[in-house]
């Protein structure tokens, strides 16, 4: 029937399940139940360690890296959990935050046995959940039978790797005039993605020619830059400066994408933050936390752009990935426009790391 919920739909509520603490099903050979580290509750790792079998906590290379365990599965490793795990144990491992503190939080022992895919799979949903990437797994005799049991979401793994590995359409949701200080004729655009993810924005200025290119600016959200005014990062004045000159110019485009945080999400923007406190920079941050630099999908300006009915750009951006992504999502970059603005005692360092580990034309 069509009133049963596809794949995105079980995915969305998924990752709604893990953000709340509730543990999922993955149906496969073997099923797993899968629960976030970052959300465990003590009643529940309980639970979990008293219906035998041996679980295994599922963290990224880069954490493994850090933690030095044993990368056996290329993108991921798999610790075994002990018995007297606690959630202080389990979140220890997760959450780099008491790393200096506590540094030695091994050995630990790794498995190899048997496929990854559940588990990467599992990785996947935690990272769309923005929670930090790191979940307990657990093999089970019946996958189905145990869902129902215990009312969990279960979704199908082959249907998940996947969508899971694709980004969902986005639609657009309405459209409305909105006068603004750096140009009276503005317009809001709402697009809306079909898996439950988050909202993405275009700012039209004017009525751009959709003939010739069109200037252009792909901004990541920045609650700390765009509205608090944050001086740890160039954000707020490269949105503010690519809005005047478009209002200056009397058209252009601005896509404000919902990824925040370089895409790991604002809560895990300020443990970076916090890592960056003790001394770590941007990208090593990212890592100790068990993200890659970069975890933006840039694509979805394109597919927005290509909505309104765009296909070439003049874009204003120091990132050459973004460059390499419209290009290669069918968006012609006619020029590209740099944006150098914003630097400060506070963020002189945060620019020199993107410069000279991101690529970033500074």
């Amino acid at each position: 029937m069509t009133l049963a919920p596809d794949i995105s739909e079980q995915l969305a509520r998924a990752r709604a399940d893990l953000r709340m603490g509730v543990p999922v099903v993955l149906l496969g050979a073997p099923s797993v139940l899968v629960m976030a580290a970052e959300t465990l509750a003590p009643a529940r790792l309980n639970d979990l360690l008293a219906l035998g079998g041996v679980p295994v906590l599922a963290v990224t290379a880069r954490r493994a890296q850090v933690l030095k365990a044993h990368v056996y599965d290329g993108d991921l490793t798999r610790i075994l959990v002990p018995q007297d795990a606690t959630p202080a144990w389990v979140q220890g491992v997760a959450d780099p935050a008491d790393d200096l503190r506590s540094p030695m939080k091994g050995p630990f022992r790794c498995t190899r046995d048997g496929d990854a895919a559940a588990h990467r799979a599992a990785l996947d949903l935690t990272k769309a959940a923005h929670l930090l990437p790191a979940c307990l797994v657990l093999d089970l005799a019946d996958g189905p039978a145990f869902a129902t049991t215990h009312g969990l979401t279960a979704v199908p793994l082959a249907m998940a790797i996947p969508a899971l590995s694709i980004r969902s359409p986005l639609h657009p949701v309405v459209n409305a005039r909105l006068p603004m200080e750096a140009s009276e004729a503005g317009r809001l655009h709402i697009y809306r993605p079909e898996d439950g993810g988050e909202e993405h924005y275009a700012i039209e200025v004017g009525r751009p020619d959709r003939s010739k290119p069109v200037l252009a600016r792909l901004h990541s959200a920045c609650f700390t830059g765009d509205v608090m005014g944050s001086l740890k990062c160039d954000c707020g004045p490269q949105l503010r400066a690519a809005l005047a000159q478009m209002g200056a110019k009397g058209h252009g485009v601005l896509l404000y994408l919902n990824q925040e945080g370089r895409g790991i999400g604002l809560a895990n923007k300020m443990r970076a933050y916090s890592l960056q406190d003790q001394g770590f920079d941007t990208v090593e941050a990212n890592h100790r936390l068990g993200f890659e630099d970069d975890e933006r999908d840039f694509r979805l300006g394109a597919d927005i752009l290509k909505s309104m009915g765009f296909s070439a750009v003049d874009l204003l951006t120091n990132n050459p990935r973004k460059v390499e992504m419209m290009q290669a999502s069918g968006i012609d970059v006619a020029t590209r426009v740099p944006l150098h603005v914003g630097e400060n005692r506070h963020n002189a360092g945060y620019l020199a790391t993107k410069a000279a580990k991101s690529g970033h034309l500074l």
